[in-house]
């Protein structure tokens, strides 16, 4: 297997990560052993939760994503394992997360309180990558930033990373932090899949040219480019299903953003595509995320040991050129199906 730097890190990293947010809800402890066994036994390294798992989030369960996970950890060399979580973002945000009261932001107390719960539900002495989950759009970003570099002179943590940023937003952090001499972002974790490319508008060249590394969420667009939500039904026990009943007004319009007439015709001339190739859709679409060169590890989820088959085989597959044009020509015709 071909291990990657994430960004200018000395984190060598498995081309999968192993995603954890739906240990405790969708996944009891029992399953997510073998979820993380059967990846781990495959060779993949890197695992990412956050201290808001499982989702969906709530105050009741917010947090045993990690705990579940550090039960897992103790049965691994701890230097075999590169652990990565996220602190809340701030509840000026698009979220209010259901904990510390709803008063979350990136400065030195949240960050500080958020380090010190994580390490001790997930029972380590120091995070790998600890990233923001979120832009906080209200504390000055130098504040965020001082607060997070603190954490790696601790020794708390070693690397930071960001998620759910602009262009704008990651080149601000990592312009102040360079010109402070304080610790900067290494990485970036935003949605990225052949039904969302909005990535590539910006965002793409940022890390190429300032050696940051992407990892990619949600590959598989939430599971829809797996094809099972076009069979004509929504299927029983599934994450939209269960998303368009909920009493949220956020889950619901999640629910209609990645589950439309768009997102589904794309997703059938993948499935077309996939067919021709000789390739399960699932393996595809995660070959499809890990290609880029500004990709270091692409985040996979699942909800069963078994649903990890086709994601891991992309590890073996490389896509000729002319799978990547047809895949780019359904994108040409049917433009960030997304939005």
């Amino acid at each position: 297997m071909e291990y990657r730097y994430v960004g200018g890190s000395g984190l060598r990293v498995s081309p999968i990560c192993m995603g954890t947010m739906s240990f405790g809800t969708w996944s009891d402890k029992s399953e997510s052993f073998r979820i993380l066994d059967t990846a781990f036994d495959k060779g993949i390294n890197f695992f990412d939760t956050a201290e808001l798992y499982p989702v969906p989030p709530s105050a009741e369960l917010a947090g045993l994503s990690e705990q579940i996970f550090s039960q897992w950890i103790k049965t691994k060399s701890r230097d075999a394992v590169l652990v990565a979580t996220k602190v809340a973002g701030a509840a000026s945000g698009w979220f209010v997360p259901p904990i510390r009261h709803g008063y979350t932001a990136i400065d030195r107390h949240h960050v500080e309180t958020a380090v010190e719960g994580s390490l001790r539900r997930l029972g380590v002495d120091y995070i790998d990558l600890y990233q923001v989950h979120w832009p906080d759009t209200v504390v000055p970003i130098d504040e965020s930033m001082e607060a997070l570099d603190r954490l790696v002179e601790s020794g708390k943590v070693r690397y930071l990373g960001t998620s759910n940023d602009t262009a704008y937003g990651l080149t601000k952090a990592n312009t102040i932090a360079d010109y402070e001499g304080w610790a900067r972002f290494q990485s970036i974790q935003n949605n990225f899949s052949l039904l969302h490319r909005r990535f590539m508008d910006e965002l793409a060249n940022v890390c190429q040219q300032e050696q940051v590394s992407l990892l990619p969420y949600s590959p598989l667009g939430g599971g829809v480019l797996s094809g099972k939500y076009n069979l004509g039904e929504m299927p029983a026990n599934s994450r939209f299903a269960d998303y368009r009943q909920s009493g949220e007004s956020r889950q619901r319009a999640m629910a209609d953003r990645f589950l439309n007439a768009d997102t589904l015709e794309s997703t059938a001339r993948y499935l077309e595509i996939a067919k021709t190739a000789g390739l399960a859709p699932v393996t595809l679409a995660t070959a499809w995320s890990m290609r880029h060169d500004f990709v270091a590890s692409t985040i996979i989820g699942a909800r069963t040991a078994e649903q990890l088959e086709d994601s891991l085989a992309a590890l073996d597959v490389t896509l000729d050129d002319d799978v990547l044009r047809q895949c780019d020509a359904v994108h040409a015709q049917i433009l960030y199906p997304m939005g």
